[in-house]
């Protein structure tokens, strides 16, 4: 990862991921964008179970996917992720998963919130939040 790309991760296409037609299942594409933004908590510090110790989690909102081209059983696709943070208490995740050849398999768009466990409810500054538990931020959305 440059300052100018995205995180990614490499994923193969197993053979249970597909659907009657021979390619992946549509949810499918949706775990590869799961496995890319985990990931990239991850990296960035994992601050998953702080978080939960001062009852907060973030949680998926919204997903939407666009299918470009079919994937099949033992392709290999790198999946990116970044993320971008506005004012309010939302902040947004998009992927992309392409083939190793560079072919736009699918794009993937997410709206994520922080959850206060206890009140159930979204918390303002999602950014703030994850910083103030030792994620790095930048790292979501580069420099």
């Amino acid at each position: 990862m440059t300052e100018q790309e995205p995180f990614r991760v490499r994923v193969k296409v197993r053979h249970y991921e597909l659907d009657s037609l021979g390619h992946v299942n549509h949810a499918v594409y949706h775990q590869y964008a799961e496995i890319a933004r985990l990931e990239l908590f991850e990296k960035a510090g994992g601050a998953h179970d702080r978080m939960r110790e001062s009852g907060l989690a973030p949680v998926l909102l919204e997903s939407h996917i666009t299918y470009r081209r079919e994937l099949r059983s033992g392709d290999e696709v790198d999946v990116t992720c970044r993320g971008k943070f506005g004012g309010g208490k939302v902040f947004w995740m998009d992927s992309e998963i392409r083939k190793v050849d560079g072919t736009l398999s699918a794009e993937v768009s997410c709206t994520l919130g922080v959850l206060d466990l206890d009140r159930r409810k979204l918390v303002a500054d999602p950014r703030g939040q994850f910083e103030r538990h030792g994620l790095d931020t930048v790292m979501f959305t580069g420099p």
